[in-house]
C-alpha cells in the first residue's frame, strides 16, 4: 500500500516479496523514526554514514517484557504480532543470574532485521520485586486482539483504510504503556534488584534499540567495528568503553551510551516526571562459520550470551541520580 503516509526510513531499501514484508518494512520505519527522535547519538551515526557514503542495514531491534501468569505476559505479547507477519523462532538463550529468557526471530527474507525478544522471569524476583510488578500488570490494557493478528495474517487482502489501522495499532500496541505510570518509589525500589525490570516497568514494550550491521556499511573507513567506533567518538557520540568478542569471533558487538529521557511516574496521587534511561544504539559486527557438514563458510546469524548479558547493563541507572 505506497499511499500510507509514512516516513522515510532505512527499511524502505529492502527487496520485499510479499503484502507482509511490505508492511513489516512500514512498521519498522515507524518505530525508528520515533526511536532516532528520542536517542541523538542515532542521528549522529546517521550524519557519519552520509559522510562516509556508506549503507545502513539494521541488523536487529530488541524488546523487553515481563514473563507471569496473571495476567498471562511475557514474550508472545509481542512476538505473536510479528509471527502473524512471518517471523519464526530460531534460538532460546537463558541469562539466569538476571532472570532473563530471551527469544530470537527471524523472516524467511533475510534482508528484514532479526528480533531479539527478551523477558523478566518476574516468579523469580523477590517478594517486593513481585508486588511491585504486580502493581503494574494488574492493570494491563487488553492484547492485542485475535481479529488484528488474523487480519495482519491475511494483510493482502486487507484495503489501504486497513493497512493504515492495523499499522498504527501496532505501532500504539508497542510504543503506548502498557499500564498506568507506575509509583515512583517502586520503580526505584525495583531498580535495587533488576535494573531490567525497573525499565520495563516505565518503558514497557518500547524498542530496546535497533543494530547497525557493521558488514553492510561497505567503505574501508567503517570497514570494522574498531574503524566505527573511532569514527563516532569522533562525532561526539559516547561509547561502551569496550568491544564485546574478540577479532575473527562469530559475533563482536558494542553499542553507544543509553538516551536518558523523562518518564512518568505516579508520586502522591499525582502524575509526574523523573529522568531514567531508555535506548542505545548498538553496533554489531558478524563474522562467519563453517558448516561442520558441508564446509560451506555461512555468517553467523545468532546471539552470544555473555556479549547480550553486558549489553543488558547499558541501560541501568543509579537510584542517587533520580533522588
Amino acid at each position: 500500500m505506497e499511499s500510507v503516509n509514512q516516513p522515510v526510513g532505512p527499511h524502505q531499501a529492502i527487496k520485499v516479496n510479499s503484502a507482509a514484508e511490505r508492511f513489516l518494512t512500514l512498521l519498522f520505519d515507524r518505530l525508528w523514526d520515533n526511536y532516532r527522535n528520542r536517542v541523538e547519538h542515532v542521528m549522529r551515526y546517521e550524519e557519519v554514514i552520509q559522510q562516509h557514503k556508506a549503507r545502513f542495514v539494521n541488523d536487529h531491534i530488541a524488546f523487553r517484557t515481563f514473563a507471569c501468569q496473571s495476567p498471562f505476559v511475557g514474550i508472545p505479547i509481542v512476538a505473536r504480532m510479528f509471527e502473524s507477519l512471518g517471523y519464526h523462532a530460531v534460538g532460546i538463550y537463558a541469562f539466569e543470574d538476571m532472570f532473563l529468557k530471551a527469544t530470537h526471530y527471524q523472516h524467511e527474507n533475510s534482508e528484514l532485521p532479526k528480533l531479539f525478544i527478551s523477558e523478566l522471569q518476574v516468579w523469580r524476583l523477590s517478594p517486593q520485586g513481585q508486588q511491585i510488578v504486580a502493581r503494574a500488570l494488574a492493570q494491563h490494557r487488553p492484547a492485542i486482539s485475535m481479529e488484528s493478528l488474523t487480519r495482519l495474517t491475511h494483510i493482502e487482502k486487507q484495503d489501504e483504510a486497513t493497512w493504515a489501522y492495523l499499522l498504527d495499532r501496532c505501532v500504539d500496541w508497542i510504543e503506548r504503556l502498557p499500564w498506568p505510570p507506575p509509583i515512583k518509589s517502586d520503580v526505584l525500589a525495583l531498580n535495587e534488584e533488576s535494573q531490567y525490570g525497573a525499565w520495563t516497568l516505565v518503558h514497557g514494550y518500547n524498542v530496546n534499540h535497533f543494530t547497525s550491521l557493521i558488514n553492510s556499511h561497505g567503505v574501508d573507513a567503517l570497514g570494522d567495528i574498531e574503524h566505527t567506533v573511532a569514527a563516532l567518538q569522533a562525532a561526539g557520540v559516547p561509547m561502551k568503553p569496550e568491544i564485546e568478542g574478540r577479532p575473527g569471533s562469530p559475533l563482536r558487538q558494542t553499542a553507544t551510551t543509553a538516551a536518558m529521557v523523562d518518564v512518568s511516574v505516579r508520586e502522591n496521587d499525582h502524575i509526574t516526571t523523573m529522568p531514567w534511561t531508555y535506548a542505545y544504539f548498538e553496533l554489531a559486527e558478524r563474522g562467519y562459520q563453517t558448516d561442520p557438514q558441508t564446509g560451506e563458510k555461512r555468517r553467523f546469524e545468532g546471539f552470544l550470551g555473555p556479549q547480550a548479558s553486558q549489553l543488558f547493563e547499558m541501560t541501568r541507572t543509579s537510584r542517587a541520580s533520580h533522588e
